[in-house]
């Protein structure tokens, strides 16, 4: 069941950016990054786990530009699934 729901969150995160457009390419890259950051240490990856490591990024980092795309990043995510980010 758990491999199931790894591949359902990562072939809804696929198609949600297929949809998404290419004005979203670095964002895009980023999320993918994060995805395969947080596959290769949990067994599952949520879109929480996603949030969370875009919220450690946005704390940390110092570059403006880097900032917006974490900011766009964090905001496509959050609007793609906001009944897995209710508490």
């Amino acid at each position: 069941m758990e491999l199931r729901s790894l591949a359902s969150t990562e072939s809804q995160l696929s198609e949600y950016f297929k949809n998404a457009g290419a004005q979203y390419t670095s964002e895009k890259e980023v999320i993918a990054i994060i995805y395969k950051q947080l596959a290769a240490v949990k067994l599952r990856v949520s879109n929480k786990d996603i949030i969370l490591a875009l919220l450690e990024r946005l704390e940390s980092e110092h570059d403006v530009v880097q900032l917006d795309i974490y900011r766009q990043a964090l905001e496509l995510i959050v609007q793609r699934a906001p009944e897995e980010t209710a508490p």
